[in-house]
């Protein structure tokens, strides 16, 4: 931007972005060159671009009227004034009308840094200049700028010496890929895993035998890389990125696929990648924030518009960096970034009606009221109704057999499907829902699953509709999706109006993800089954979508059966846990449902990990290994800590 376009306003400087795959000049007839007042003076505002044949905004003509961003159809054009201190720390630019980075994220050697914030913010792009892929160009994207003049740029801070190692090619760095399903489709994709890893056991056996054995890999060495699940795929992702020599380790969510168990303990091996060498980076984008807080030193957050800005925080401790995210508010910059915080109070709910505590006016251990999490508005609670049950049973699929025990079915009520993988909870659930192939035997032979409305989400997306989102929800869910209160309540806070016009096959998993939740609970229904409804989603579209589904079943006086691996969206959502036990992939069982703490202690009995409670936040928390916390609460028991007592 000239001096002249600074000049004319010392508090803003506006940023103008349109968004290519929406913007379609053949079809809107440019209303945003047509309606511009700029324009109409015979002023250039809004051009169109010779070879694209697209509308550019030009950032110092725009008077940020907004009268193009409500005129345009496709919802292609974004307006944002941002401080101008911003503009002497911008990072990074792709081009005019393109999006923006501010600021980039700081590593240090020998620790963790972690990386939180919405999809659409810039992660990608940091990690592609912390690899080399990209240079920064400080928002001069016209020319290339000198290694030299960068690393002068940083100098003083610890991306100096990050800059001069990496352009003198000291740091050798190993990206760990985002969708690792995109594995299966490479040119090594009918490779054995043994195979892929066979070169790096001769380098270091004793390294390869315990990534192996760490990542629980001795079964599948014989098996094909595309014939592994998304799970088995992960674990294959992170041991072929930690066996490597690298100097600098990025790696973009870890814990997609994986069970609470797996989670942990790829997080321990992702600790151990610096543990033993002060001279090694590490960087991990994650939106388990469990997860998050587990495996990191310290993290930055990135927030902003999706798609036209990003800014990167200053680094924070992990603990007040998570507990800043929650909140929504970045109190160094005087930045609140979410309009409401998100808080956790665990309470236990119990397993019949009469023994469910009283909500309203109910007071934290403090005397102060306690509020529902994160809600705008006070989310209703009733006294749950018992009104059916299904029976004990049992179901067998090949080798595998899942024993069943009895449960019951509430009202206002989310019970959580809690277990690891392969221990049958994608069976469970779709044994409750009566698919096609899923026959049990019962205990009694009088006995059946009931007879129920069922709104069902299956684990895996596969879109077959052919046409626009648009159609598909005005097709399965007419009279709910026209419904203002469910617009209100669900479609508007999951930010699907720019998809509606998109090819339905043609959506990400994110996008296909939040599509599928309201097409879910659209349906109208008894008992709303979930199958991990937070896959592919930021942190922040995961508190969201939970707050969603929470209020949903809450306001309705429906019951929702959840299967879901992000602790803390578990903990948000779920009053009661059945808890799945045995040995994967041979004979499980799927227990009676019990308290939230109840469940959740004898989990993590199970895999030998405790929490406790952050005392600002009240979000749970994982202790470290034989950590003095961690030794107390197992001598106690305790595992899920008495979220009852105060620390």
């Amino acid at each position: 931007m000239s001096q002249k376009g600074k000049q004319k306003t010392d508090e803003v400087t506006r940023i103008a972005v349109i968004i290519p795959d929406r913007c379609r000049p053949q079809k809107c007839g440019l209303q945003c060159k047509n309606a511009c007042p700029v324009n109409k003076m015979q002023k250039k505002c809004i051009v169109v671009d010779t070879k694209s044949k697209k509308a550019e905004i030009s950032e110092i003509m725009c008077i940020g009227c907004n009268i193009c961003v409500n005129k345009c159809p496709n919802d292609a054009i974004r307006i944002m004034n941002l401080p101008s201190a911003l503009d002497s720390q911008v990072s990074f630019r792709y081009g005019p009308n393109a999006f923006k980075l501010h600021r980039l994220p700081s590593p240090r050697p020998g620790q963790v840094l972690g990386l939180v914030g919405e999809n659409g913010t810039g992660k990608s792009t940091a990690l592609q200049i912390l690899s080399n892929e990209l240079q920064p160009n400080f928002g001069d994207f016209t020319k290339k700028m000198n290694t030299d003049d960068i690393i002068k740029i940083y100098r003083g801070t610890e991306l100096q010496n990050y800059f001069s190692r990496l352009y003198k090619d000291e740091l050798k760095v190993g990206l760990k890929i985002q969708y690792v399903d995109q594995i299966t489709k490479s040119d090594k994709a009918e490779e054995t895993v043994e195979d892929m890893l066979r070169k790096y056991k001769k380098k270091s056996e004793a390294k390869y035998n315990r990534l192996i054995s760490q990542m629980q890999l001795e079964g599948l060495l014989e098996r094909q890389i595309n014939q592994l699940s998304g799970g088995e795929l992960q674990r294959f992702a992170l041991v072929y990125n930690a066996i490597k020599d690298y100097s600098v380790y990025l790696i973009d969510e870890p814990s997609s696929y994986l069970d609470v168990k797996q989670r942990l303990i790829a997080a321990e091996m992702i600790q151990e990648l610096v543990a033993d060498n002060s001279e090694k980076y590490c960087i991990v984008v994650e939106h388990d924030l469990a997860v998050l807080d587990y495996l990191s030193d310290y993290c930055s957050i990135l927030y902003g518009q999706p798609g036209v800005y990003g800014i990167i925080t200053l680094p924070y401790g992990v603990r007040e960096g998570i507990n800043v995210f929650l909140e929504g508010y970045i109190p160094t910059e005087n930045v609140r970034f979410r309009e409401t915080p998100i808080k956790f109070h665990v309470q236990q709910a119990q397993d019949t009606p009469q023994q469910q505590p009283e909500k309203k006016g109910k007071n934290d251990k403090k005397g102060k009221p306690q509020k529902d999490e994160g809600s705008e508005e006070e989310i209703v609670e009733a006294e749950p109704i018992l009104f059916n049950r299904y029976p004990n049973m049992t179901i067998k699929l090949g080798e595998f057999v899942l024993h069943i025990k009895d449960g019951n079915f509430f009202t206002h009520q989310i019970t959580l499907i809690l277990g690891e993988n392969g221990t049958g909870k994608s069976t469970f659930i779709k044994t409750i829902a009566g698919a096609r192939g899923y026959d049990p035997v019962y205990e009694n032979e009088n006995d059946h699953i009931p007879s129920l409305a069922i709104s069902y989400k299956p684990q895996t997306l596969s879109p077959s509709y052919d046409g626009s989102v648009q159609d598909m929800l005005n097709e399965k869910i007419p009279s709910t999706f026209t419904n203002r209160g469910f617009q209100d309540a669900v479609v508007t806070p999951l930010n699907i109006k720019h998809l509606l016009e998109r090819s339905v096959k043609h959506l990400s998993g994110g996008e296909l993800q939040r599509v599928a939740t309201i097409l879910a609970l659209g349906k109208t229904a008894d008992l709303y089954l979930i199958d991990e409804p937070s896959a592919y989603l930021d942190a922040t579209q995961r508190l969201i979508v939970a707050k969603v589904m929470k209020r949903f079943i809450k306001s309705t006086g429906k019951c929702g059966y959840i299967v879901e691996h992000d602790f803390l969206m578990s903990l948000y959502l779920a009053d009661r846990v059945i808890l799945f036990e045995g040995v994967p992939g041979k004979e499980c069982t799927a227990n009676s449902p019990c308290s939230l703490a109840v469940g959740m202690n004898k989990f993590l009995s199970f895999i030998g990990v405790t929490f406790r409670r952050d005392p600002e936040s009240l979000r749970p928390r994982v202790n470290k290994p034989n950590s003095a916390k961690d030794k107390d609460q197992k001598i106690t028991g305790l595992y899920f800590a008495d979220f009852m007592d105060e620390e």
